[in-house]
This record gives C-alpha cells, sequence and structure tokens, in this order.
C-alpha cells in the first residue's frame, strides 16, 4: 500500500513540474470570448451545376461541331447519345436525374436545317425553348483567340436583361448553366475568358473572348488587358417559356417569332406570285398580239398568183 501511495506522490510530482513550461498553442484558449452557446459555425454553401448535353436525331455536321465546342468549354457538362424521339420530352428529366445532372441542354434538329435549343432547370423547371441561328463554329471562324481547355469562364450580361422579367430569368438560367463552378471535376484554377451574352432585338447575341494581359508584341511592356474573340458565335431567339421542366404553363410567349417554317413558306409564295404573275403577262402579250394581227387581204400577191 505505502509503494501505491509512494508511485502517485512521485507523478503528481512530474506533473507538477511538467505543467510550470510554457503552454503550447494547441492547448491554449484562444476564444475564450466566444459564446459557446452559438453552436458551430455554419458550412459554407458549393455550387454544384452539372449540365446534361444531348441532341435528337437528324443533326448535321456543323451542330455535331457546334455542340462539341460547346462541350469543350463547359468543362461541367456531361455528354449523352442522341434521343430517339421527339415527341418524348418528359423523358429527359429522368435521363438528367441518372446522370445526377440538375441542368440540361438538349438540341433539337428539325429538317436538318432548323435547330431549336431547350435550357431547362431539371427536374422542377424552369425550362425555355430557343431558336438557334447564324451558328459559327471555332474551325470555320479560325480566330487568333484561345484559352485554355477546362478553364472557368466570367459571364457578361447585358444590362437589357434587367428591364424584363424574362430576360432576368434567362439571366439566372444561363448563369446556373453556362457558370463553371469552381469544385467541378474537370475544371481548372484558371479564368482566363469571357462569355457574353448581349440582348438585342429581341435576340441574344452570344461570344467568347480571351482575355489577354500583356501585348504578344511587348511581351516586357506595361500590362494592357485587352480581348481577341475565340468562337464559337451563335444567335438564340427566344420563342417560349415554361414553368416545369419541358412541361408546365407558359410563362412566357414572344410574339414577334416567326418560325423559319413560314417564312420559307412564305418566300416560296412569293416565287409563286411572280410566276402567276410572269404567266399572266405572257398570255396577255399573246392576246395582244393576236388582236393586232390583221384580216388576209384578197389583192395579196398570194392568192393572186396563185
Amino acid at each position: 500500500m505505502a509503494s501505491v501511495l509512494k508511485a502517485q506522490k512521485t507523478n503528481a510530482h512530474l506533473a507538477e513540474i511538467k505543467g510550470k513550461g510554457k503552454r503550447k498553442a494547441d492547448d491554449m484558449d484562444v476564444d475564450e470570448d466566444v459564446d459557446e452557446s452559438s453552436g458551430p459555425a455554419p458550412k459554407k454553401k458549393k455550387n454544384k451545376q452539372r449540365v446534361l448535353l444531348l441532341s435528337s436525331r437528324g443533326i448535321t455536321h456543323r451542330m455535331r461541331h457546334f455542340m462539341n465546342d460547346l462541350e469543350a468549354l463547359l468543362p461541367h457538362v456531361k455528354k449523352d447519345s442522341k434521343l430517339d424521339s421527339k415527341n418524348h420530352l418528359n423523358l429527359l428529366p429522368e435521363l438528367a436525374d441518372l446522370h445526377n445532372c440538375n441542368n440540361t441542354l438538349y438540341f433539337e434538329a428539325r429538317r436538318h436545317e432548323d435547330l431549336y435549343l431547350w435550357a431547362a432547370k431539371t427536374p422542377n423547371g424552369p425550362s425555355v425553348k430557343l431558336h438557334v441561328q447564324n451558328v459559327h463554329t471555332m474551325d470555320e471562324l479560325k480566330m487568333t483567340g484561345n484559352c485554355l481547355k477546362g478553364s472557368r469562364g466570367l459571364l457578361s450580361f447585358d444590362a437589357a436583361f434587367e428591364e424584363t422579367e424574362w430576360g432576368r430569368l434567362l439571366k439566372e438560367l444561363f448563369t446556373h448553366i453556362f457558370g463553371v463552378p469552381p469544385q467541378a471535376r474537370r475544371a481548372k484554377p484558371f479564368i482566363d475568358h469571357i462569355l457574353t451574352f448581349s440582348l438585342l432585338d429581341s435576340k441574344i447575341w452570344f461570344r467568347n473572348f480571351q482575355i489577354m494581359e500583356k501585348d504578344p508584341l511587348q511581351p516586357n511592356g506595361p500590362p494592357q488587358t485587352s480581348l481577341v474573340e475565340i468562337g464559337p458565335r451563335f444567335v438564340m431567339t427566344p420563342i417560349r417559356i415554361f414553368e416545369g421542366a419541358f412541361s408546365g404553363a407558359t410563362v412566357f410567349s414572344n410574339p414577334e417569332f416567326i418560325s423559319p417554317t413560314s417564312v420559307r413558306s412564305a418566300i416560296r409564295r412569293e416565287k409563286g406570285d411572280k410566276y402567276k404573275e410572269r404567266r399572266q403577262a405572257q398570255a396577255e402579250r399573246s392576246g395582244r398580239k393576236d388582236l393586232r394581227k390583221l384580216p388576209e387581204n384578197e389583192l395579196a400577191v398570194a392568192k393572186v398568183f396563185a
């Protein structure tokens, strides 16, 4: 028993000697003034945006190259195979859920010449249908600008987006789809290009520019920030905005939109009217010729000396 008490006294003496030294920074209570009842600090909300990219059957090679350019621009995109049916758009939210995506870009080709773009937040919406025109891919433009593949880009929106409700809705939707989150798996920690969305004549004009901070002719000179276009280029015309994902009530309908089929039929009708007018003019001219014909003369040489 005495040996046990002696061992306890020895351990207590060693603890006192050890406690007289300087305390480590880990042992010091720095946040003594902080109220412990406030609880743990709130976690930082992560921007988790994933985009499903797919198309319908019947797209041309230019449309396919355009989709490849968009896939190269957006590292948080997951590309899927073509959708077999154009009439079952309700399958797209399920496909997005299977691929763990909360945004969808669906390209719909009509008559092998008209391209429509569906941009939607899945699974609850909203979604917008746009008509894509004046598509120019990177290979066609051959611009001098260049950016790192997988880098994140800044989004620049025209001030006209804030003037209308549907413009603000499209701005928020494009921010979720084209804004690359910093935690994206294939994204690189660089920002070297700008994606611009300009609203003019009720159309959305898309451009992609490289941010150049130095003049290539003067590498050792002062920094001079400039923009050089990279591509691709395209123009989008909003047609309708739906409340749900690829379905639901119509939130906005563009009254100025004219379908390309109507434009082509109007051109054909105009050509048909021109042909009809030309045929009528020929008939009138031949009728006037018949009226100007003189009756056969009885004293003609051919009859006298017949």
